[in-house]
């Protein structure tokens, strides 16, 4: 069983380009760890969250290089801290603007 602590960002959309844990993530959903959805994936996967107000991004994959336009996201980019999961969960997560 994983236990990880994660710290609650006070800032929101913040440029892409301050994204220091890179790349951006693109993840098909983001909400807190408390979200009933959310907390029975990371229950399924054996994901404990000590802060159960961290934002969560579930199905992410990378978006490796901002601006070029290949690369974009129609879901919810975040810059995450703890992206050890293999794009299934990224913890930490900061939504950014992917156009700063």
């Amino acid at each position: 069983i994983a236990t990880l602590a994660v710290a609650t960002p006070a800032r929101r959309n913040e440029p892409a380009s301050q994204c220091n844990t890179a790349p951006v993530q693109c993840c098909d959903t983001v909400g807190s760890a408390s979200d009933p959805a959310i907390s029975k994936q990371l229950d399924l996967l054996g994901i404990t969250v000590q802060d159960v107000t961290a934002l969560v991004g579930l199905t992410c994959d990378p978006i490796s290089v901002i601006g070029v336009g290949g690369d974009s996201c129609s879901a919810n980019p975040v810059c995450c801290e703890d992206n050890s999961f293999h794009g299934l969960v990224a913890l930490g997560c900061v939504p950014v603007d992917l156009s700063l």
